[in-house]
Order: C-alpha cells, then sequence, then structure tokens
C-alpha cells in the first residue's frame, strides 16, 4: 500500500532527483544518506544530521537563475539558514518523475508552490518530532534559521532528523503567509555563482570521462542532404583519430582529443547528394511568404466586423524578420557512454525527457537502463530543447564501444540550428473621426515551428503570441495567419513568436498614433481603457496591469519631459509593451538612441517596468530583464541567418555578431509590487525592446523601419513616413 510519503516521494512535484555517480560527484553532488542519517520526506529535499540542507532542482539551470528561486522557496518554508542550502541538479532517472521542459518561462510559475509544499512538509515533521521530545503543544512550536523553537528551548534540525525521519509526511501541510515571508521577495544571489565565475562550475564542454573519445562531425551543408561518398584515408593518417563512422547527420571522427578530431575532419573528402534544396535561398523563400500573403490566411482571431469594417483611409504597411539563431555562448555539446545494459549521457539539455523515446530506439534499452544528467546550460533560449546533439553523442558511442563527446563549433552551430522562423507581415488600420483606432487587420506568414518539429499541435500554435493576443481595444479586429513550407528547420527561439509579433504590432500602432496626431505613450493608454480581466484568445488579461506597466515606464524614463525638451538632431525616445499572458508577466520599455549621420545607431538608454507578480528574487527578475533586453537587442540590430544555396551563409560571430560590452545601454528595470502568484521572467524582457527602438528611431529621423534586423544601410535607405 502506497503511504503518504510514497506519494510526496513520487508525485508532489512530479519531479525527482538523482542519486550520485562517479562523473557527477564532479559536480559536487551529495552521496546517498544512509538510514535514519537524513530527513528526506521528498526526492527533492535531504536534511542531514549536521544540519546540512540539500535541495535539487527539477528544471535546467541555463542563466536564469532558477537553482536559486526553487530553493528560496523550499528554504522559506521550512524555515531554514539559508546558509546551510545547497542545490543540486536532477537527473531524468525514472525514479525522480519527468523533468519536462526548461523552458517557456514557466519554471518558477510551474513550480513555486510545489517547492514551497516540500518544505512546509519538512518543516511540519521537524516540528511534531521536537514537540514530541519535549512533551509540549506542537502548535506552540515554529522554525526559524534552521532550529525549531518553543518559548526559551530551541532545537537544531539535524538533532531533530532521526526523529522525524521516522514520522509520517503530514496531508496538505499549511503554508507560510506571504507576509511573513524572510528568504522570498529579498535580493538573494545566485547559489552557483561563485562557481561560474570563477571557473569551478561544471557545463557540459568541461565533461570528461575515462576512456572518453572526442568527436566532431561533419554534416551535409544542406538542409536534407545525404552522404554520397566518402574519402577518409587522409583524416585516418591524422595522428590521434581513432575512428571515423557515417552517422545519421553526417560522418563522425573520433580521436583522444578534440584537436584531432577537428583536423581529421578536415582531412575528410566527402561528396553530398544535396538533395531538393540545393538551390533554396533566402530570396527565394521571401518570394514563397509573398505569395502566401496575396490570399487570406487561417482567421486566428476576429473581434466586431473584423476586416469589413476597414475603411478607405486605411494605413497600410509591410514588415519582415529575418529567421535566426540561437547564438547560445556555449556550442551544443553531448557525452554518451552506452553499454550493454546501460546508457548514461551528460548533455546542457532543457528536455531531457524528449530524447529519451529516440534514445531507446538507438540503444535497445529500456527507459529505466537510460539517465540523462544535466550540467549547466551554457546559454539555451530554445535550442538546448531540441535532442539532436544528444542523439549524435549516442550513436557514436555505441558504435565506439566506449563513451565519446560530440563537441559543435561555433560555425557548427551556426550552420545546424533549429532557426528562429522568418515572417512577412501585412498590416492595415482605420481611424474614426476623432483619431481613435477603429479597425486593425495582421495577416502574416512562416514556417510552422509545430509543423517542423511534427508536435501534435495545430500548425500555428507557436506563431501566434504578440499578434493574435493584441491586448489594445480595437472594436474591429482581424487577425490571419497562413503557413509557409521552407527548407530551414525552425524551432523555439527565447520568448518564440513573441520576439517578432511585437515588433510588427507595436511599431504598427505607433504609426497609427502619428496617423492620429497623438503621442504614441497617450494613445496606447487611450486604447486600455477597461479595467479588470478580459479573454483575449485563449488567455486572460489584465489591461490594468498593461497599463500600469506603459505608465511607470514613462515616468521613470522621464517621458513628458523629454517631450517638452529640445534634443540634438538624430535622438528619440520610443517607448512599447507587451503582455505576456503565457506567463503572466506584463513588460513595458522606453529606449533612448541616437541615429549617427552614417546610420548607426547607439541605444544609450532601456527603462523597463515589469510586473510579473509576486517578485520571488528581485535581484533575479532584474538580471533576467536585462538578459532579455540584451538578447533582443542584438537580434533587433544585428541577427540575420540567410540562406544561399541551400546553406546557412553565416557562420560565426563576426558575420553574426551579439551585443558587446561596449554597445550594451544603460538599462533600469522597475518592479511592480504585486501579491499575484509568480509569472515567468526569462522571456518578457524580450519582445519590447524592437519595437522601443524602431520607434525611437522613427521619433529621432523621422523614417519607420519595418525590417530587421535595424541595420545602418536599411536606415540610410529608409524614407521618411
Amino acid at each position: 500500500m502506497s503511504t503518504r510519503r510514497d506519494f510526496v516521494k513520487t508525485t508532489c512535484l512530479s519531479l525527482a532527483f538523482t542519486l550520485p555517480m562517479e562523473p557527477k560527484l564532479r559536480f559536487g553532488m551529495a552521496a546517498p544518506a544512509e538510514p535514519d542519517s537524513a530527513l528526506a520526506p521528498s526526492a527533492f529535499l535531504r536534511i542531514d544530521r549536521n544540519g546540512a540542507i540539500t535541495i535539487w532542482a527539477n528544471k535546467s539551470e541555463m542563466g536564469q537563475g532558477i537553482r536559486t528561486s526553487m530553493a528560496m522557496a523550499v528554504a522559506e518554508e521550512l524555515g531554514a539558514d539559508w546558509s546551510r542550502v545547497k542545490v543540486q541538479q536532477a537527473s531524468s532517472a525514472a525514479k525522480f518523475g519527468d523533468l519536462g521542459i526548461t523552458g517557456g518561462s514557466q519554471s518558477t510559475r510551474g513550480t513555486f508552490k510545489p517547492y514551497r509544499i516540500v518544505g512546509a512538509t519538512a518543516r511540519e515533521m521537524l516540528i511534531s518530532a521536537a514537540a514530541n521530545r519535549w512533551k509540549v503543544n506542537r502548535a506552540a512550536c515554529r522554525a526559524e534559521m534552521g532550529f525549531i523553537l518553543h518559548g526559551k528551548k530551541r532545537i537544531a534540525f539535524g538533532d531533530l532528523v532521526k526523529a522525524a525521519s521516522k514520522l509520517e509526511p503530514p496531508k496538505d501541510p499549511p503554508l507560510r503567509d506571504p507576509k511573513d515571508f524572510h528568504i522570498v521577495g529579498t535580493d538573494v544571489k545566485r547559489v552557483d555563482g561563485p562557481d561560474i565565475v570563477t571557473g569551478r562550475a561544471q557545463f557540459g564542454s568541461d565533461l570528461k570521462l575515462p576512456g572518453m573519445l572526442y568527436a566532431s562531425v561533419e554534416r551535409c551543408p544542406v538542409f536534407g542532404g545525404k552522404l554520397k561518398s566518402m574519402d577518409d584515408s587522409a583524416a585516418k593518417a591524422v595522428p590521434g583519430v581513432k575512428r571515423i563512422l557515417a552517422i545519421s547527420s553526417g560522418v563522425a571522427v573520433l580521436a583522444d582529443s578534440t584537436w584531432a578530431a577537428l583536423r581529421g575532419r578536415e582531412a575528410l573528402k566527402l561528396q553530398w547528394d544535396e538533395g531538393a534544396h540545393a538551390t533554396a535561398s533566402t530570396a527565394e523563400i521571401r518570394k514563397d511568404f509573398e505569395a502566401r500573403l496575396k490570399a487570406p490566411g487561417k482567421v486566428v482571431r476576429k473581434e466586431g466586423e473584423g476586416l469589413a469594417a476597414m475603411g478607405g483611409d486605411a494605413v497600410h504597411a509591410r514588415y519582415d524578420c529575418p529567421f535566426l539563431a540561437h547564438a547560445t555562448m556555449e556550442p551544443m555539446v553531448g557525452v554518451a557512454d552506452v553499454r550493454p545494459d546501460r546508457c548514461d549521457i551528460y548533455a546542457p539539455s532543457q528536455g531531457p525527457g524528449w530524447s529519451m523515446a529516440a534514445i531507446q530506439q538507438l540503444t535497445g534499452l529500456k527507459a529505466e537502463q537510460i539517465e540523462v544528467h544535466i550540467p549547466l546550460l551554457g546559454g539555451g533560449f530554445g535550442r538546448r530543447a531540441m535532442p539532436d546533439f544528444i542523439l549524435e553523442a549516442v550513436e557514436c558511442s555505441k558504435a565506439a564501444g566506449a563513451p565519446v563527446k560530440v563537441q559543435y563549433s561555433r560555425e557548427d552551430d551556426t550552420q545546424h540550428d533549429y532557426y528562429r522562423p522568418g515572417s512577412l507581415h501585412d498590416l492595415s488600420a482605420s481611424l474614426d473621426e476623432k483619431g481613435r483606432a477603429l479597425a486593425w487587420h495582421h495577416r502574416f506568414t512562416g514556417p510552422s515551428i509545430a509543423a517542423s518539429l511534427k508536435m501534435p499541435w495545430p500548425p500555428e500554435a507557436a506563431e501566434l503570441s504578440g499578434a493574435a493576443d493584441l491586448a489594445y481595444e480595437i472594436p474591429n479586429l482581424q487577425v490571419e495567419w497562413a503557413q509557409s513550407d521552407t527548407p530551414i528547420p525552425v524551432g523555439f527561439w527565447r520568448a518564440v513568436p513573441a520576439s517578432f509579433n511585437p515588433f510588427v504590432t507595436e511599431s504598427f500602432l505607433d504609426e497609427l498614433a502619428h496617423k492620429a496626431g497623438k503621442n504614441p505613450l497617450a494613445f496606447r493608454l487611450g486604447l486600455l481603457k477597461q479595467d479588470g480581466k478580459r479573454k483575449v484568445g485563449k488567455d486572460e488579461l489584465d489591461a490594468s496591469r498593461l497599463r500600469q506597466v506603459i505608465e511607470l515606464a514613462a515616468a521613470k524614463a522621464g517621458w513628458k519631459a523629454w517631450h517638452l525638451a529640445k534634443h540634438p538632431k538624430g535622438r528619440g525616445m520610443g517607448i512599447a509593451a507587451h503582455a505576456y499572458l503565457d506567463c503572466g508577466t506584463y513588460v513595458a520599455e522606453v529606449a533612448e538612441v541616437e541615429v549617427k549621420p552614417d546610420g548607426a545607431v547607439k541605444v544609450h538608454r532601456v527603462v523597463c517596468a515589469v510586473d510579473c507578480g509576486l517578485a520571488v528574487n528581485p535581484l533575479n527578475i532584474r538580471a533576467q530583464m536585462e538578459s532579455g533586453i540584451i538578447y533582443g537587442l542584438s537580434a533587433a540590430l544585428h541577427g540575420e541567418i540567410t540562406l544561399e544555396k541551400g546553406r546557412v551563409a553565416q557562420g560565426n560571430f563576426n558575420d553574426y555578431p551579439v551585443l558587446r560590452l561596449a554597445d550594451t545601454p544603460k538599462i533600469e528595470v522597475h518592479i511592480v509590487k504585486s501579491d499575484l502568484p509568480p509569472g515567468g521572467v526569462g522571456e518578457p524582457g524580450l519582445p519590447p525592446i524592437a519595437p522601443a527602438v524602431a520607434n525611437a528611431i522613427f521619433a529621432a529621423t523621422g523614417k519607420r523601419i519595418r525590417s530587421l534586423p535595424m541595420t545602418p544601410g536599411k536606415i540610410l535607405k529608409a524614407g521618411r513616413a
């Protein structure tokens, strides 16, 4: 019969964590507890007899600070001394359940309460053990700073471990009132920060197993191409090269070092059957997009009379957004150790479960014989949700009979990605006699992530955020989406469609404001009159929260004073906002830019206001907003993947640059105080930055930039609106 303890262990969070194995010991994994030596009412928490507290995180740490936030939730409810808390990483071991996907800004949103329950469960058991020992009413006991207290009596958690571990975990343990929080809501530095900045932290690229081989894979430069012939004689002669394998994705050179593998790869003489996409190009894809926009798409939202209400004096505009690579700072890497009866994977992955079925198929092993261990991720942004780099390592290890690390180069990473979809947008809008938005029509096209990844979703499922959920109150509104099929594999990129749709809608809204002769701030606020919640598509919008962040960002940026003052030529200020309904967060940003005579854009300052509900760790929220702004600004000013003869034209940071320190603006983040459930913060800082900059460029130059990235050439060529 299952006990409450079993239930908590297996279902409380639908999470669980792994015992250490030899390689993981290098990550600081603790040894398994001996009987009675620890209190572990959940797989996610252990309190040792010496008072040390270990909390296991069920989401991958890729820089978003989730390990710290999860631990804060447990420690808060437990009444722990934060200085005694350590955090470890879960694996995919079956006894720990499905770790799911780390992404979509859902980690804190989805785990905050369950982790609180874990902490509260242990707290109640410790209190019961202390009350039994003291023979006092447990209701008069409390937990603080690693002790159970009753009047002047106190006893350390560690001294209660043996007795508490014999108790049955309580059902529905009470949670603390948020007004009593001491850890949650305070600025807590990342638990893994010191190791990261001192180089002690273990990322995927740091992994090394006994007897491990190093692999570099040459893949067909054209998507969908296949190997036709191979001459590996020169590659085999390279010192250190051990084996050359034709695998599913190309040809892998296995060697005793990464350097030897790379040199062996360079010596390969390969011929490819480049397949049907050998002549594909960005120009060809653009023509397909344009053709798709000539016909109506699938209506994904319609209110009022929709397109039929459009007036004869409507404003029309076309916007386009490019394909983008993820450009994680750490290129893809995975280690596999396939043995006859077991397979261990060591991979910085956002979705260890997603690769499980394919690993089973490749190895012939059962799920319980496979374990994915997750080191730190050197950036994810959605790229590491894909299993391709893991499966390459599995294939190589199985063939070699040894552990194998597959290491991507920067060029491999850029040219064999799952890209942010490119898109093309046609918009029209009209005003009534008082200059208010009367009708809005948005038709856009691009490839479908769901279709590309063969997800069991409608093809438009991952393409609509920021377009179909437009928050502004426009009486007649119609949004259409049309699927375009391209040879470029597409996938999830930070904020997914909200990385491009808000650039289009917030820029076009700015156009409409100027058409109406109104200040863009006042125009936006005029379209957010309703208080309270209302349904927008499948989600719920609280217009008052969006309005509040817009007003706060504008006030902190000095919007009113700026527009009353005179500024040097080429200086401008723009505003944009986004209601990130998927993760319950509202963000507005104001950008102050300078456009130089050569068209170069310098973003001097960004002011951000965010309402993400309860601010679990304000320090981390500010960091995530800054990160989203910098990542989004990189794409807005520089990011573009193009296709020539079926090949990605870009390879490294020289032709796919990211923002450097000297180009990074001053960023101010203001957090709205709230007691609502916590929302996500990993993605929401990104969507407003591109339109805020585009709107600032218009304010500075009178030129409307409707195409990303906003390069000097495009700005010089743009006509005045």
